[in-house]
């Protein structure tokens, strides 16, 4: 028997979940342990292991990979605790990084912060002047290389640069991407003067057209790349140490993993490690229950994250945003804001109250754990209002205190507003659900789609408290909150069933009808490099697959548009439906009309991702079929909803609840590892995966 294990960091919890070859699954979770968060991931193999009653050896021994959902290159970057890095450019263009094409001033802000213009302000530069060198070079736009690279200045610089202690090197030519020949001989440059510094160049890093992202791309990745192998590192020597024989992979913002020593060289595609299990989660839920299209919506202890997935695949795009820098890294596209369960309530300057982004996290974690918090969270708030049982909190593994909670409450917001207490926690409770709401709404209004075609997936250890209240005027057909064997490991299971992602590009500007031999050339290149990399991963595939598409815009538009590309060689009328997919695209995410045909098509980049297909694909057992009308274990006052105030519940036990077994709002479903709120108006459906599938009676 062979085990694949998903690992999922957050910044509250580490969960784990386990798929075995012969069909079983198990789970469990267990505290982050900040700073060191690789502690966190041996203790939650360690909780398997004894859950399963073996070493954790034995378990180790057995097991083909473990996938790793990691924060440390997000971490690094959020906290600052980058690599010191020096920046080798183009002679004249040194301030490209600090005039950032002007859109570092509005960059990632909301509308209301853009159109205060004069309060906006650029953030720092990703790198202090004194480390920006120029270097004697040039390569034209068609790839000629038109200045020869000055070799003694760049061994000059590089000497300069680590006097100057850096630990690493970002290297980022004009036109690079058409012909790298500069680029790679700087680095052999750098090796022969600092064989062990870490390097990246722009033309691999992001080989994309636009010198100023390609630029900060390059940096970012040279910022982390150490910190991801310096975490890496030791984790895998651990791993190895406890007996550990297989593959260690790493999951990436593209929605698929690499193995953990490949990652560090492309560390900027982890950036988004930790937010993209969940969504791979869905689509492999989706794909079991049949449902095409559906919101992500993850809410853990820290933040509230929500993604799409659309006909079976995960909504991706092609950038990020960093303190304001724009950055190339295809991922999933996923949203996320500080709004999780340890969210933080506080009265601002203006006596408003708000809810997060700051979060209590793993440590102290909410007042009611009684480990030190003074600061009253959302989860302190749901405990006051009766939703979460003190007593019988994870399982019962952890008792919650109503005292110290009501106590924070009372301090922090309902004296200061001249509130009760509960009406303190019921104006918390409200806010959390009002923000969550929007932020899935715009989602899915902003991506050009209506809410009520899709179902909301619900997951985290507290998402499933406020789904139904959050979900409630979106007018979505469904809210499945995933319980029995995922529950609230929900991404480390999305984790477990991800396959390996490779992505290649090639910025090659041109207008339409584009060159045919050119065109096909292009693709069939980006895949033969794609297939080098995947044997480079030393794994086994069930199957391998390639995904194509090209960046499309109107003529002179910054628009581009990401349009899927059919797999072989493509001929003139395959070109000419390219085009009208790409105007159809164009439309429906900018509207009816938007379109101007006159103006012209161009295709900027092409796009390659090849998918290896893992061999172990965990599957989820049907349960087995209980009573329809379940009895309640008890009944308790609750607040599920600011119209109605406090209500008299029943509280049923997950445990105790069979595939068929409906309950009508107000309820609350007490899992082992969540707790699932239903107001009146909703009934929960446990359906055949023991998920608990919410519908709406009435929307009153």
């Amino acid at each position: 028997m062979s085990y694949v294990i998903g690992i999922d960091t957050g910044g509250t919890f580490t969960d784990a979940f386990l798929a075995s070859s012969t069909g079983e699954i198990a789970s469990t979770k267990s505290p982050s342990t900040p700073p060191d968060f690789s502690q966190g991931f041996l203790n939650v193999l360690q909780e398997l292991a004894n859950n399963r009653s073996i070493a954790i050896e034995d378990l180790l021994g057995d097991t083909d990979y473990i996938i790793h959902g990691t924060t440390s290159t997000l971490n690094a970057v959020v906290t600052g605790d980058v690599a010191k890095v020096g920046f080798l450019t183009t002679r004249g263009h040194a301030d490209s990084i600090v005039i950032m094409n002007l859109e570092g001033r509005y960059v990632g802000l909301d509308p209301t912060d853009i159109q205060n213009m004069p309060r906006t302000n650029k953030p720092a530069p990703l790198v202090p002047h004194s480390r920006i060198l120029e270097i004697d070079e040039r390569v034209d736009y068609k790839g000629a290389i038109v200045a020869p690279l000055d070799e003694e200045g760049v061994r000059a610089a590089v000497r300069q640069l680590l006097d100057d202690e850096v630990e690493a090197i970002a290297v980022s030519f004009l036109w690079a991407f058409r012909n790298p020949t500069h680029e790679l001989r700087v680095r052999e440059i750098i090796r022969e003067i600092a064989p062990d510094l870490y390097v990246a160049v722009s033309h691999e890093v992001s080989p994309r057209i636009r010198e100023y992202t390609r630029s900060a791309t390059t940096i970012v990745n040279t910022q982390v790349g150490p910190r991801l192998a310096g975490y890496l590192g030791p984790l895998e020597r651990s791993l190895r140490e406890k007996g550990f024989k297989g593959s260690l992979l790493i999951m990436q913002g593209s929605g698929g993993c690499v193995q953990a020593s490949d990652a560090p060289k492309h560390a900027v595609s982890t950036l988004g490690s930790v937010l993209t299990g969940g969504v791979i989660g869905c689509v492999r839920l989706a794909n079991a229950l049949g449902h095409k299209n559906v919101i992500s919506t993850d809410m853990g202890g820290t933040t509230f994250l929500a993604g799409l997935v659309l006909e079976g695949k995960p909504v991706t795009t092609t950038t990020m945003v960093l303190h304001q820098h724009q950055i190339n890294t295809p991922m999933v596209d996923v949203h996320t804001i500080g709004a999780g369960g340890g969210a933080i309530a506080w009265i601002d300057g203006g006596g408003n109250l708000k809810v997060g982004p700051r979060s209590a996290g793993a440590r102290p974690g909410p007042v009611c754990y009684g480990e030190g918090g003074t600061e009253p969270t959302v989860t302190d708030a749901d405990l006051v209002l009766g939703i979460l049982n003190g007593d019988n909190f994870l399982g019962g593994r952890k008792t919650l205190h109503k005292d110290l909670a009501e106590q924070a409450i009372r301090t922090k917001i309902a004296d200061p507003l001249g509130l009760t207490v509960e009406e303190g926690a019921a104006a918390i409770y409200a806010i959390q659900n009002a923000q969550t709401a929007d932020l899935v709404r715009k989602v899915v209004v902003n991506s050009g789609y209506d809410p009520r075609d899709f179902a909301l997936y619900s997951f985290g250890g507290a998402g499933p408290v406020h789904a139904a209240s959050y979900s409630s005027d979106l007018g979505v057909m469904e809210v499945v909150v995933p319980l029995g064997s995922t529950s609230a490991v929900f991404s480390a299971y999305g984790l477990a069933t991800s396959d390996i992602i490779l992505t290649a590009e090639a910025s090659d500007p041109a207008n339409f009808p584009v060159d045919l031999v050119n065109f096909n050339a292009t693709f069939a290149r980006l895949e033969a490099d794609l297939t080098q990399r995947l044997k480079a991963q030393n794994l086994q595939f069930d199957k391998i697959l390639f995904e194509r598409e090209a960046e499309l815009r109107y003529t002179m538009q910054m628009a581009e548009v990401a349009t899927p590309v059919p797999s072989g060689d493509l001929d003139e009328t395959g070109i000419e439906e390219l085009g009208r997919t790409f105007e159809a695209l164009y439309e429906r995410i900018y509207g009816k009309g938007s379109g101007f045909s006159d103006a012209g098509i161009q295709l900027i980049t092409y796009r390659v991702r090849a998918i290896g297909v893992l061999p172990i694909r965990p599957e989820l057992p049907d349960l087995e079929t209980g009573s329809d009308n379940p009895e309640p274990s008890s009944r308790r006052k609750v607040f599920l909803d600011v119209r109605r105030g406090w209500q008299d519940a029943a509280i049923y036990d997950y445990l105790d609840l069979g595939v068929g077994a409906i309950i009508a709002g107000p309820a609350v479903v007490e899992a082992p590892t969540t707790t699932v709120a239903l107001p009146e108006g909703c009934a929960g459906k446990v359906d055949r995966l023991g998920n608990l599938v919410i519908t709406y009676t009435t929307l009153a």
